[in-house]
């Protein structure tokens, strides 16, 4: 009899293919590009900024994909969904994302879109700018679910940039439904304010009616309650979900339960490339939190995580974050 799957984490989200290089300002500006932000691109233009970027770096990547590998190198059970396409860059993606140990179902999508690819400029200041072509990642819809998986993750998190395709929207309330029914944990991250700005209404009921964690930067959190400062964007998350974990840079984080709130430092480190700061923080408190720490031990993790994470050139983890953090 085959053993019962049994996961920490199931992520899902845009599985996507990073390509990372350095740029200065004069080389955004003269793209068309906003300094920090990411944009969703076409085909031509995705061909036009490769072809004009400096030699690059590909990893697989996307948000909750990052935060899978770097919750695996932390002793999690990861799982991931997410869609790519019966092609060369959709074999590293799945080559590398099943290394990590993870349990990785999603069938490919064979004879449409290729696999996504997202073209990430690093300025000398350690911001990254992204251009992403979601292609094959479009796809994903509530027919990629696994069941058993989502019944079998403690916590099932997803990722906002995927909220843009109605057919993934639609996907994240089954996949709601599914865990909660099965008595699990759903945790979602805001992935960006511009993505918040496109779909507000939407995050805002998936946030207070179907999500149990929320993990978002000050600058998504206040745009999801359309305030103006933090403090009373972390007073209506705490009325939304039972755990917000607010992160705010070298401010460090607030992380929200009810009533209590718990401020989190930055862990001193050299910024590098903040790609993947938030992903390898949100990897590190439910880490944590499927161990059953503290909330302030979750922070800890998260914030120990981030700052391995921007302390060089890409999103996947690079020291022994076990060592670092003392399990």
């Amino acid at each position: 009899m085959a053993t019962p799957l049994s996961l920490d984490i199931l992520g899902i989200g845009n599985a996507i293919v990073d390509v990372l290089a350095r740029a200065d300002d004069a080389f955004l500006a003269a793209q068309g590009m906003t300094k920090g932000a990411m944009a969703l691109i076409d085909t031509e233009r995705a061909e036009r900024i490769y072809a004009a970027m400096a030699p690059g770096v590909e990893n697989s990547g996307g948000s909750v994909a990052n935060s899978c590998a770097v919750a695996a190198a932390l002793g999690a059970k990861v799982g991931y969904l997410g869609k790519v396409a019966d092609d060369p860059l959709g074999a590293v993606f799945r080559h590398d994302i099943t290394a990590i140990g993870a349990h990785f179902p999603t069938a490919p999508l064979v004879g449409g879109a290729p696999t996504a690819r997202c073209l990430i400029l690093v300025t000398p200041d350690g911001q990254r700018t992204m251009n992403t072509f979601l292609g094959a990642c479009v796809t994903f819809g509530e027919q990629d679910l696994d069941q058993d998986a989502i019944a079998a993750a403690k916590v099932t998190y997803l990722e906002g940039y995927l909220f843009d395709p109605p057919a993934a929207q639609a996907a994240f309330h089954r996949a709601a439904r599914i865990a909660r029914a099965a008595g699990r944990r759903v945790a979602i991250s805001l992935s960006d304010p511009f993505c918040v700005g496109r779909h507000r209404a939407a995050f805002r009921d998936f946030v207070r009616n179907e999500a149990d964690i929320l993990f978002a930067n000050e600058h998504e959190v206040t745009a999801l309650y359309e305030v103006a400062s933090f403090e009373e964007a972390v007073e209506l998350a705490a009325k939304d979900v039972s755990f917000a974990a607010l992160t705010r840079s070298e401010k460090g984080s607030v992380v929200v339960e009810g009533d209590k709130r718990v401020a989190v430092p930055a862990q001193p480190t050299k910024l590098v490339d903040s790609t993947g700061a938030g992903d390898a923080y949100a990897a590190g408190f439910l880490a944590a939190l499927t161990r059953g720490k503290p909330v302030w031990e979750c922070g800890r993790w998260g914030s120990i995580a981030a700052a391995e994470v921007i302390s060089h050139f890409g999103a996947r983890p690079q020291a022994d974050l076990k060592a670092l953090i003392g399990i």
